[in-house]
């Protein structure tokens, strides 16, 4: 298992932990839920760097033959990205903390709220889907981790008598 991929999984874990927190503002407190939602948009973009690879990979095949399977799972990333990027947007239209802090005053608009309400609410089913897509992989990842190492036989003196034996 590669350093990156453990990167990967650790980032991702807590990208989702931080968005399932970010969304329960009721508990959180605005300043946190704010703040949060800032932290995940550089987050995203981490996991897009730490993903280039494939991005390029598939949008230079994307309608060849070959990438029927990568498709969908394609089109969701841009979905979820730009669902992601319309939260960012109209939460920072609507921020009472953020903004403010860096001496930004914005007209308030409640459509941007509802705009805010809905992109979350689209957000949460697109990455539903994206952890299903990447279930096996999430799960592998979780089995290569924590799973108990077999000794090699050559490394164990133990093993390796009983081999002479039978």
């Amino acid at each position: 298992m590669s350093k990156q991929n453990v990167t990967k999984l650790l980032l991702d874990l807590g990208a989702f932990v931080a968005l399932l927190i970010a969304s329960a503002q009721r508990f959180t407190g605005e300043v946190i839920h704010e703040w949060l939602g800032i932290a995940l948009g550089g987050v995203v973009i981490v996991h897009l760097l730490l993903n280039w690879n494939w991005i390029v990979g598939v949008t230079l095949r994307i309608f060849s033959k070959g990438a029927k399977g990568q498709r969908f799972n394609y089109i969701l990333n841009w979905a979820l990205f730009a669902s992601g990027v319309m939260i960012l947007l109209s939460g920072l239209m609507i921020s009472k903390t953020v903004v403010p802090f860096f001496g930004l005053t914005l007209p308030q608009n409640m459509s941007w709220k509802e705009l805010h309400e809905l992109s979350t609410n689209i957000t949460m089913i697109l990455m539903g889907l994206h952890m299903a897509i990447h279930w096996g992989w999430i799960t592998g990842m979780f089995r290569s981790l924590f799973a108990p190492r077999a000794a090699s036989p050559v490394a164990s003196p133990a093993l390796s008598a009983q081999r002479k034996d039978v």
